[in-house]
Parts: structure tokens; C-alpha cells; sequence
């Protein structure tokens, strides 16, 4: 199911009925064009539902709505080459304000893009480079998956790589940090439930070390179990490097001396 729409540049949502998928898609591209932004609908198979209020909008906005095909937007042949992908989408959002637009919004149902394995991997991997671009860019986007056809897991994986999602058994997220900045941003809570996703999210977004460390901004990280801090060590530990965490979070310096954790430690921040 939907969830409302809410103000973030970049989210995940999953849905199990179009209607719901599509009122929500309106509600957010509607938004856009009062904001005075382009908006595109990507979508395999044609605008189905959206057509009508597709025309409308169109009307009232001339040049600012358009239906994208999705292999239009994602011309991927079968594999998406996650940086051509974020370049297609930075070009299109740089057209868009050479034209007078306050930036480009995007919902697109990517269900498609992510049905094997390899192509789940080349699409998180996406979403960690165009997360990173939309930070900064006048860009917003909602990336849409069928539950049914994609499955719990995988909607899982996608959705702990955005700012914001909708799965409620989600409750962390894990994305790149800026450029010159921490290796990477984690927030939310890792609890067991997050002792499968964490290593997948690490693996996708491959936060990088400097100077022997993997800074992580985890200025927005509400709880964290013996569990998560491991996975963390042994990322680390196959970096050849340490884990800082730049937390509030006392409890973490006391879990990592009851467990032995050696390879990571905290930064505290206000």
C-alpha cells in the first residue's frame, strides 16, 4: 500500500493495487507542477489510469507534463548501467530548468527493472548514485515497485537505499554520503530486523575508506544492536580499515566493548 506523500526528494514506495498507486502518483506530480516543476510519468505498457489526468494536466501546463515510456527513461536493453542512468537523469533535470521549470519530478514504476537478481543489483547500485544526485539536484523522484510481482525482500533492499519509504518493516537507511563528505549516511534503527539488509545495503552502496576509516554520518541513527555493529566490523574488517560512527548514541561505545568489536568506533556529535 501507499503511504501519503510527503515532502522528501527521493522515495521508495510499494503498492499492491495501481489505483492506489496511481491517486498517490498524481497527488505527488500535482504538487510539482503548483511548484512549478516538469513532471514525468514513466510506466511500461502505456499511462493506463493516469491518461486522463495526464491530458489535463497537460492542458492547464503546456510542455511541463509528459508520459515517459519506461524503456524510454531507463533505455537499458535488459541491464541498466546505473551512472549512464543517473547522466540521462541529470541531463533531463538541467533541460528542465534551461526551460524555465523550478526542476524535474518523476514517479516511475520500476517493477520491470528489477525482476532477476543481476538486474536487482544493478538497480540498488543506481538508486545509491542517483540518491547522491538528487541530495543536491532540483530533481524529486518516487521509485515504485509492485509488491506482488517484485516480493517482500527485494522491496526491502530498494527501499533501506532512499531517504524515505513506505515498507513498514524498513526501518533503517543506508546511502552515500556527499562527495568530500562521510563515506556514508545511516539512520533509522538497526534492529534484528535489519541483520539481513545491512550487509545487502553495505554491499550496494560500498562506502569507501579514507585515511584507514569509513566515516559514517550517523547523526540520524536511533538505535543500533550488537547484531548491526558486527556486520559493520566485518565490513570493515574486509576494507582492511575501521568503522567511525559520528553518533549521540552512547549505548554503541558499550556494546563494542561487551562484544570485542575492534573495528569500530564512535565520533560523538550533537
Amino acid at each position: 500500500m501507499v503511504i501519503a506523500v510527503a515532502a522528501a526528494k527521493h522515495r521508495c514506495w510499494s503498492f499492491e493495487d495501481q489505483q492506489q498507486f496511481e491517486a498517490a502518483a498524481q497527488e505527488f506530480l500535482a504538487e510539482g507542477l503548483a511548484a512549478g516543476e516538469r513532471i514525468w510519468f514513466c510506466r511500461a505498457g502505456g499511462p493506463g489510469g493516469m491518461a486522463a489526468w495526464l491530458e489535463q494536466a497537460a492542458r492547464a501546463h503546456p510542455g511541463a507534463v509528459e508520459y515517459v515510456p519506461l524503456d524510454t527513461a531507463y533505455p537499458t536493453g535488459g541491464w541498466l548501467d546505473p551512472a549512464a542512468q543517473v547522466a540521462r537523469y541529470t541531463a533531463a533535470t538541467d533541460a528542465a530548468v534551461t526551460e524555465g521549470y523550478t526542476g524535474l519530478r518523476v514517479v516511475a514504476d520500476d517493477t520491470p527493472l528489477v525482476r532477476t537478481p543481476d538486474q536487482l543489483a544493478a538497480f540498488a547500485r543506481y538508486e545509491t548514485l542517483v540518491d547522491r544526485y538528487i541530495a543536491t539536484a532540483p530533481l524529486r523522484a518516487v521509485c515504485g515497485f509492485d509488491r506482488g510481482r517484485v516480493g517482500d525482500r527485494a522491496i526491502a533492499e530498494l527501499a533501506c537505499l532512499h531517504p524515505h519509504s513506505d515498507p513498514a518493516n524498513v526501518h533503517f537507511a543506508l546511502r552515500a554520503g556527499p562527495p568530500g563528505g562521510p563515506a556514508a549516511i545511516l539512520s533509522g534503527e538497526l534492529d534484528p530486523a535489519a541483520d539481513e539488509l545491512l550487509p545487502a545495503a553495505l554491499a550496494h552502496v560500498r562506502p569507501q575508506p579514507t585515511g584507514g576509516s569509513i566515516v559514517f554520518d550517523a547523526a540520524g541513527l536511533r538505535f543500533v544492536d550488537h547484531r548491526a555493529l558486527l556486520h559493520l566490523h566485518r565490513y570493515a574488517e574486509q576494507a582492511q580499515a575501521e568503522v567511525v560512527l559520528r553518533t549521540s548514541l552512547g549505548t554503541v561505545d558499550r556494546i563494542v566493548d561487551l562484544v570485542g568489536i575492534t573495528r569500530v568506533r564512535t565520533e560523538p556529535v550533537r
